[in-house]
């Protein structure tokens, strides 16, 4: 049965200290329950060392003329930089198209992304890469540099983000990027990873109907997981700092979409429920995913997140779920079952016991780095 990583649960009225064990009436057991969206590999450590002496290539891109000429400034003045002294080249992308230099077919589609995305502000400047040790890293070490929205995409990562700061490899297939938003109210920040997770649920819905194609049905597990038929093909990591009144975000996405490996992937399944030759392109999902966040987000900021709540319960896997928990009395364990209700106005798990005493789950290590410790 999969676990959350112990937190502590905290009763409303009484006040008390709990630690949950397991969950009952979840996903299915699989011996793949807790691999990561993205495949670990010892291979990630040769990436690193044989990259270390070839500049890492970001092609910079904009919607619009006025975005063209953000990322030219940007390539003019090497603004750009990343973390252990990893080389940078910039180029724009009207030079690749000058050069005629073809990317291979496995490459993100640069013109497909702009002709998809009609947002105001999110992904309106675009830095893609071949290969980068982390899209995070891009974003979060240059957000002064970059305008709010900017997204960056990676074909291959080998040095990509996750929980407990674990490095990761991302092969061939896997969508990831990240992108940057900012905040005023801190106490809203901890929810934007669940306006994230479901505005994905539902850009791969728009993509699917958008082309004529079966529904693909993926699902949020708390608090930043995206699963399909039992099985995790996706995960969300946000960040955040705190600069000049403001909360400076980046969130980074992780999405099987064309590597069956550790556990499946959308096309994958896409096979298995149509006879006809049918897949998902990265570029489709990026710009879908985008264009409903910032409708989402624009809800979110000026009426809470109970504007999208109705919605996401629809689409998470834990209403009605029974927990079991144990409480230490002394040199005695007592267990108790509670079931989950939605999300308290922090963004915690809300449950009730059988007793009707109201209970918020906690998970372990809360900072900024929404996800340490789980």
């Amino acid at each position: 049965m999969p676990l959350f990583t112990p937190p502590h649960l905290r009763f409303l009225s009484p006040q008390t200290s709990l630690s949950l064990r397991s969950l009952h009436n979840s996903i299915a057991t699989t011996s793949q329950t807790n691999s990561f969206t993205l495949s670990r590999s010892v291979a990630a450590a040769a990436a690193m060392d044989s990259s270390s002496s070839t500049p890492c290539k970001l092609v910079l891109c904009g919607k619009s003329s006025a975005d063209n000429e953000i990322a030219k400034s940007l390539m003019n003045n090497n603004s750009l930089k990343l973390p252990d002294n990893v080389q940078v080249s910039t180029l724009l992308h009207s030079e690749i198209i000058d050069k005629q230099q073809q990317q291979n077919e496995e490459s993100f589609c640069i013109e497909r992304f702009m002709n998809s995305l009609s947002t105001n502000q999110f992904g309106r400047l675009l830095i893609w890469s071949p290969i980068l040790p982390s899209t995070h890293d891009v974003v979060s070490n240059n957000f002064g540099e970059l305008p709010i929205g900017t997204v960056c995409v990676a074909d291959v990562q080998y040095k990509g983000r996750g929980r407990s700061k674990n490095v990761w490899e991302s092969p061939t297939g896997c969508l990831m990027f990240s992108f940057t938003a900012q905040m005023e109210d801190g106490r809203v920040v901890p929810l934007l990873q669940y306006v994230v997770s479901l505005a994905v649920t539902e850009a791969i819905k728009d993509v699917c109907d958008k082309n004529g194609l079966p529904l693909i049905d993926v699902r949020i597990k708390w608090p930043n997981d995206l699963y399909l038929n039992g099985l995790k093909v996706g995960g969300i990591l946000s960040t955040s700092t705190y600069k000049s009144k403001k909360f400076n975000v980046s969130i980074g996405i992780g999405l099987n979409v064309d590597n069956e490996k550790p556990t499946t992937c959308l096309n994958a399944v896409l096979r298995e429920l149509s006879a006809a030759a049918c897949a998902l392109r990265r570029e489709d999902i990026v710009a879908a995913f985008l264009n409903k966040f910032e409708i989402f987000y624009d809800l979110f900021i000026n009426g809470g997140f109970q504007t999208l709540e109705e919605l996401y319960y629809k689409t998470w896997l834990h209403s009605g779920q029974r927990v079991m928990i144990q409480e230490k009395n002394e040199n005695q364990v007592v267990e108790s079952v509670v079931t989950i209700q939605g999300l308290t106005s922090s963004g915690y798990l809300l449950a009730i016991s059988e007793d009707n005493h109201m209970c918020e789950l906690h998970p372990d290590g809360n900072s900024f780095d929404f996800f340490k410790g789980l």
